[in-house]
């Protein structure tokens, strides 16, 4: 389902209720880079999955801001997954995954996400999914449009936990274990109060993101600021705070060493209370913050 308010688009569904795998954003990078297109009647064979999953790779090529609206590859998508030049085409960095993470976040195509990372778990660190059902339909109203069924919303639910999270069909099964492509990073954690699921995303130091991935963040979330309030760094709608789920003392330390990485670049001051992230000249080029990190990659 999908609500149209002040020029947000709302979606509940569009993935045939599969999660993304692990290897299908690398399989669409590839058949889409070849020339191919979704809509071909070959797509699927090319892609050796059935039509309904032809659907839901495409869905997750675009919720991960890796297809644009006309289906074309977007720089983000060539710069993690080309064979030539590519970051980790093959996802063996977990950094990688938190790229991956901020993106689909960020990019709101997949509505769920971006509701949950930056408003719903800032009042809620401990949830259910009944819970999420309500704000999803509170905020319907609020925003007086029609609200999406339980159904889809649960639906929708279901399919995030099944990419956050490790559960035990996919430790026991081979295959389903590609199933939740973000579990890795562990950011959402679940336990069970009687029969009821919890889960819970907690403001930690999250010291395991490198610098360059969260400064990348910043970067692409502020615009063209040259001074940048440490508050919207934490707080702001797609803050690498909220995305990234990252506390007061974990966003100073990694601002510290984005100072220790750019020290001709960056300025970090603490005056009067004011934090401010500052750059001496020219905003970095985000892309080359990441090049930065994956320079290995580059130097074989």
């Amino acid at each position: 389902m999908a609500i149209n308010n002040d020029n947000k688009r709302f979606s509940f569904s569009g993935h045939e209720s599969f999660q993304c795998r692990s290897l299908w954003l690398k399989k669409g990078y590839d058949f889409v880079n070849e020339g191919n297109s979704f809509n071909n009647e070959d797509a699927v064979v090319r892609l050796g999955v059935g039509k309904n999953m032809v659907t839901s790779i495409r869905f997750w090529m675009k919720a991960f801001d890796l297809l644009d609206t006309d289906d074309n590859l977007t720089q983000i998508a060539h710069q993690i997954f080309s064979d030539s030049y590519g970051f980790d085409p093959f996802l063996e960095d977990e950094a990688t995954l938190w790229l991956l993470h901020f993106h689909l976040v960020s990019k709101g195509f997949a509505t769920t996400y971006d509701l949950l990372f930056n408003e719903f778990r800032k009042g809620k660190i401990e949830f259910t999914k009944d819970n999420f059902v309500s704000f999803v339909k509170r905020k319907s109203d609020v925003l007086k449009v029609s609200t999406p069924s339980d159904k889809t919303i649960k639906a929708d639910f279901d399919v995030m936990a099944k990419i956050y999270n490790r559960t035990n069909a996919q430790n026991n099964d081979k295959e389903e274990s590609f199933s939740g492509v973000l579990s890795e990073l562990t950011i959402m954690n679940t336990f069970f109060r009687g029969d009821v699921e919890y889960f819970v995303i907690d403001n930690t130091e999250k010291s395991q993101i490198p610098a360059e991935i969260l400064l990348y963040g910043i970067l692409i979330s502020t615009g063209n600021d040259v001074s940048i309030d440490f508050s919207k760094i934490e707080q702001e709608y797609n803050s690498i705070g909220n995305i990234f789920a990252i506390n007061r003392t974990g966003i100073i330390e990694k601002i510290e060493e984005m100072v220790n990485l750019y020290p001709k670049q960056i300025v970090f001051s603490d005056q009067a209370g004011i934090k401010l992230l500052q750059f001496k000249e020219d905003r970095l080029n985000p892309f080359e913050v990441l090049k930065k990190y994956y320079e290995p990659v580059y130097a074989k």
